[in-house]
């Protein structure tokens, strides 16, 4: 059996043993505006939009009959026009996303896998991972220590900070910093002078 194939069964077996009202049979124009709906509300990739879809496309197969092909024949009918549009640009997302992980703290080891689950590709993810690198000459670093920062983590601990190392150690690698990364951020005797050597534009 197919990933695809099994993925489907999964969906279907979940939504079978929910109760509640039945879906409405899918069309082109009910795609189209659960797409745009979705679209308003979420920044996504072309793989992520399908996988939403295709969750109708499924569910509507279970309820109505009919072949979910002709479905995901929409979708990709879809997929395609969006992206031709510009609604969807999996580069544009992908150096977005990159930049928000990359304040809120994750590593790019982190960051490269949370892309990758979104269905982006290996060619945009490096592209968002290199404009990282352009805004600062050490993007891990500077991760890190938006995450210690946000975290108060190592020198931005109020209290009890060599009882702490060690968790704070974890922590970090937890969001993929590696030893070395995690060890120069929680040793570190001043914050400041870590993020201007990170070459992190703030520094609160």
């Amino acid at each position: 059996m197919s990933a695809e194939a099994a993925g489907r069964k999964a969906i279907l077996r979940t939504k079978s043993s929910r109760p509640g009202k039945k879906p409405r049979k899918v069309t082109a124009e009910s795609l189209a505006r659960a797409a745009l709906h979705y679209l308003e509300r979420y920044a996504t990739s072309a793989a992520n939009l399908r996988r939403v879809l295709m969750r109708r496309v499924l569910r509507s197969a279970e309820a109505h009959g009919g072949d979910p092909a002709e479905g995901a024949a929409m979708v990709d009918a879809l997929i395609a026009r969006y992206r031709q549009s510009g609604l969807l640009d999996d580069a544009t997302y992908a150096r977005l996303h990159a930049e928000s992980l990359h304040r809120q703290g994750a590593s790019q080891r982190l960051t490269r896998a949370k892309l990758a689950g979104k269905g982006v590709d290996a060619e945009d993810i490096g592209q968002a991972l290199a404009s990282l690198e352009e805004a600062a000459p050490e993007p891990d670093l500077a991760a890190a220590c938006n995450y210690a920062r946000r975290r108060r983590l190592g020198p931005w601990r109020r209290n009890d900070r060599e009882g702490s190392r060690n968790r704070d150690l974890a922590a970090l690698g937890r969001q993929g910093f590696g030893y070395d990364v995690a060890r120069k951020v929680v040793d570190a005797e001043d914050p400041e002078a870590l993020e201007g050597e990170a070459g992190n534009r703030r520094g609160d």
